[in-house]
């Protein structure tokens, strides 16, 4: 296909692009814009190669349209789902190992601004007075991670530097020190929980109403994951009824549509049963909200642009990503 560009970045924020920009090389020609795909309403692709991150809604008939896509994020399933979609395979690319430490420590933030009712106490500085905002301590607290993988094991070193008690559950036990229990059991034991899971179709919704109740009285609950694995609705309840203390949340369910409507700043999204609940869930001060920034370090920013070039050099020079998209069987 004939374009300006040889490959065009999505979703790219001012510092992300300007990360992008110091590695390209000279011969390599790019463009950028901070819009999602459908905000940018581009009828067809702007070059062979396309770049996105979470939030764009990848059109089907681009298909066959672009020879490889890149997603800048360490969750691909948004891209599998489109792959499986597709009448004719594309090459796709994710990168797995950017922003580890970055997510993690995102976490870590989360759950001490709860113990602590970091927002109570910020919303009563006014009146300069303490009551109702005692908060807890990490140590000893028990925590379990789930997903034990490359974000989910730098959780567990954060947790267990701050002298907590920790557990982990994952498919797969791959990591010598880390205490791994059944799912029930991470839920009976912990004070926080952490989503560290990686979305699959068998997985999705997996911290219901019903899975979550069975947590101890006070907990809380922190996702960093995606948001399709905490129905915002079943949080909010659970809120309510006094099971969980709090919730931390870094990605959401219809994100694409939660996050146009919020930059659009679109009433009718609030229709939408799922941005509804969303906003609720937001207007709480037991729950801290943040707009899918977990791997927004300027450390991590600058590895994602270094391994983006990597990888799409590495693209055009053997039509494959290092770290290749399949679709989702």
């Amino acid at each position: 296909m004939k374009t300006p560009y040889d490959i065009y970045f999505y979703e790219a924020f001012a510092e992300e692009a300007a990360a992008l920009r110091s590695f390209l090389p000279a011969k390599l020609h790019a463009g950028f814009t901070w819009k999602t795909i459908q905000e940018a309403r581009d009828a067809s692709p702007p070059a062979p190669i396309i770049s996105v991150r979470t939030q764009s809604e990848l059109p089907a008939g681009w298909g066959r349209a672009i020879d490889g896509l890149l997603t800048r994020s360490t969750g691909y399933d948004h891209v599998a789902a489109w792959l499986k979609a597709l009448d004719a395979p594309v090459p796709a690319g994710y990168l797995p190992l950017y922003c580890n430490r970055a997510v993690a420590e995102q976490a870590a933030l989360l759950w001490l601004a709860l113990l602590r009712k970091l927002p109570q106490q910020v919303q009563q500085f006014e009146r300069f007075h303490r009551d109702n905002i005692t908060g807890r301590e990490c140590k000893a607290r028990a925590i379990t991670v789930f997903g034990v993988g490359n974000i989910g094991s730098e959780v567990v070193k954060i947790a267990r530097g701050l002298e907590m008690d920790v557990r982990g559950v994952d498919l797969v036990e791959r990591h010598k020190r880390v205490h791994y229990v059944s799912p029930r059991d991470g839920l009976l034991h912990a004070d926080i929980i952490v989503c560290a899971m990686n979305l699959t179709p068998v997985n999705d919704r997996y911290f219901c109403y019903d899975t979550l109740r069975l947590v101890k009285p006070g907990a809380l609950f922190i996702n960093i994951a995606r948001g399709e694995f905490s129905p915002a609705g079943d949080l909010l309840r659970l809120l309510e009824e006094g099971t969980l203390a709090g919730v931390g949340l870094d990605v959401y369910a219809e994100e694409k549509t939660l996050a146009v409507a919020l930059r659009d700043q679109d009433p009718d999204a609030a229709a939408i049963t799922a941005v509804a609940d969303i906003l609720a869930l937001t207007r709480r001060s037991d729950v801290i909200a943040l707009p899918h920034n977990a791997f927004n370090t300027l450390e991590a920013v600058q590895r994602k642009a270094e391994q983006s070039i990597d990888a799409i050099r590495a693209f055009r020079h053997n039509g494959s990503f290092p770290h290749p998209v399949s679709p989702l069987s």
